[in-house]
């Protein structure tokens, strides 16, 4: 082989192709995860919280305990009393409190 301007030839080998193609697989995952990440709908906070369901820990008459999120929170029964160990559908928050409603039987079947 010849040399040419002081550069020397280079030969790649069979472990130089497996590692270049590892390289452009792995910088393919890279973009592929930051541009899910980038679109993903960001929600936090209480607006995240609205429309979830808890279940009751002690009765709502009107005020009580339930478990929403893995963690308790004071509540309050926009409707009649509600029974431990009730879901209940959280309607609205209100700084530590969660106002919540009877999750009703129609919507479960549909």
């Amino acid at each position: 082989m010849e040399i040419i301007s002081g550069i020397t030839p280079m030969e790649i080998t069979g472990p130089i192709i497996i590692a270049l193609i590892f390289a452009i697989v792995f910088i393919i995952f890279v973009v592929y995860a930051i541009i899910k990440g980038q679109r993903r709908k960001l929600v936090t906070g209480k607006e995240d919280m609205i429309g979830k369901v808890a279940i009751t820990q002690t009765a709502l008459n009107p005020k009580g305990t339930v478990l929403a999120e893995g963690e308790l929170w004071e509540a309050i029964a926009k409707d009649s009393k509600i029974t431990a160990g009730e879901e209940v559908t959280i309607t609205k928050v209100e700084g530590l409190k969660l106002w919540v409603t009877k999750k009703s039987k129609e919507k479960e079947c549909e």
